[in-house]
């Protein structure tokens, strides 16, 4: 697929970079050549749906293939899938008896965009897909206490106004030195907007993101890394 014969829509104010240019470059002399084929497949499908922008940004799927890589991901954690680039890029990271435990309130868009390219692509066996409200499932998961500290690696982007009750429950879930990243924990720059100048519909969001970093910033049982990929990811290692 041409990376940039046409302004692919799954792009659209994914960066706080100020220059749309230099975001293409990162893309051109990073992410592009090292994306597997079924991601670049994924990734033109979802540019035609009418919310692409809302999928993972791609310079931060790439740190998040890295970081399952580097910590040797088996068993982890997706809450919000939309199309699935995000679970696609987790499955072709983990091992082969690698499972992960993906959670959406709606599969529709997974099952028409993302799961056909899943199959080809030979990984669907590695997911566990359940169509619920993250909170309950990852409750359920706590009640089997086997579950407990035996998660490597969480990836959170979906209902932001619930992030701390999921940092509580995947505190319990993730192993000591497990990974957690959060998705668009900058809300599109406006964590520094007075409120007055914070669209209205941004508004309920970013007040729960604010919120979110700084419990997150106080709390001692993980190191973190905010990093100003894509909408802001908060990348933390769970130390006890």
């Amino acid at each position: 697929m041409e990376h940039s014969a046409k302004k692919d829509r799954s792009l659209e104010k994914k960066g706080l970079l100020q220059s749309d240019e230099l975001y293409q470059y990162i893309l051109e002399t990073s992410v592009y050549p090292h994306e597997p084929e079924p991601l670049k497949e994924l990734r033109a499908a979802t540019a035609s749906h009418p919310r692409a922008e809302i999928a993972t940004a791609l310079d931060a799927g790439q740190l998040m293939a890295m970081l399952l890589k580097l910590i040797d991901a088996k068993k982890t954690i997706e809450v919000g899938v939309f199309t699935g680039y995000s679970l696609l890029l987790t499955a072709l990271a983990i091992p082969d008896d690698g499972k992960i435990v993906a959670i959406d309130v709606n599969r529709e868009t997974y099952e028409q965009i993302g799961l056909p390219i899943i199959k080809k692509a030979g990984v669907e066996h590695k997911i566990d897909f359940i169509e619920s409200q993250a909170l309950p499932v990852l409750d359920k998961l706590i009640e089997n206490h086997e579950n407990e500290g035996g998660f490597d690696f969480a990836y959170v982007d979906a209902d932001e106004v619930n992030y701390w009750n999921y940092h509580e429950r995947l505190m319990k879930l993730l192993k000591v030195g497990g990974l957690v990243v959060y998705d668009n924990t900058l809300w599109g720059g406006t964590v520094v907007m007075p409120d007055e100048l914070t669209p209205e519909h941004k508004k309920l969001g970013r007040h729960a993101t604010i919120e979110f970093n700084k419990l997150l910033a106080a709390d001692p049982r993980v190191q973190i890394s905010h990093a100003s990929l894509g909408d802001g990811i908060a990348i933390c290692r769970r130390l006890y």
